[in-house]
């Protein structure tokens, strides 16, 4: 049986929360669970050597705080890590970060615990952020014994849910095919495009999506 079904999902959640914290394999980052600061959130994306959660590696982590409806730039998180299996040539066609350019990257938990800090307790924002997410909870199992606890929003769900709402209600009963493509959906929402697959812009522009989204909805 479940304890969960039978306990205020309040109580729940606290004890959750306080069961994660105590096992906590490094307890400095507790701070992970404090309650986020108001109208917070954290858009981040990775680059890695290849699309295999089990095999690839993370080579380039970027991220920017969003306050309200500002994207703060100037306070962005980027970072080079430091590959154990190197860089394949097919990958350095999509990122461009050759082996020379990682070589003098972070071991990867030092950039886990400088990103750790930067996110704090703040929801994380992404573009097909489950990837990311699994990338990052593969490094992060051996130093904390779990991944981030912080709550995830992905903006592809949140455009399709947008393009959903904006269908006529008679269609609605059909899962409309929905174009999820991120230059579709940029140009769609009218905002500006940077030069992708670098973490830092593609995390800038998956916060502008983010805010416009939220703005659409309300």
């Amino acid at each position: 049986m479940m304890l969960s079904r039978y306990l205020p999902q309040n109580l729940w959640a606290a004890l959750k929360r306080e069961w994660m914290i105590y096992h906590l394999g490094l307890p400095e980052f507790r701070f992970m669970f404090d309650p986020a600061p108001p109208n917070e959130w954290v858009s981040l994306d990775c680059e890695t050597t290849g699309l295999h959660v089990g095999r690839d590696e993370i080579i380039s982590i970027g991220a920017v705080r969003i306050v309200g409806n500002r994207v703060m730039t100037s306070e962005r998180f980027e970072v080079l890590v430091r590959p154990e299996h190197g860089v394949s040539a097919e990958s350095v066609k999509i990122h461009r970060l050759r082996e020379q350019d990682v070589a003098q990257g972070l071991p990867i938990d030092e950039a886990m615990k400088q990103l750790m800090r930067f996110i704090g307790s703040r929801p994380l924002v992404g573009y097909f952020l489950e990837f990311d997410v699994a990338m990052l909870h593969k490094a992060l199992f051996p130093m904390l014994g779990m991944g981030l606890p912080q709550s995830k929003i992905e903006v592809s769900g949140m455009y399709y849910d947008y393009k959903f709402r904006s269908q006529p209600a008679h269609l609605r009963q059909d899962i409309p095919q929905i174009d999820l493509r991120f230059d579709t959906m940029m140009s769609d929402l009218g905002l500006p495009v940077r030069e992708a697959h670098d973490a830092v812009n593609d995390a800038v522009m998956a916060a502008l999506a983010f805010i416009k989204l939220r703005q659409l909805k309300g």
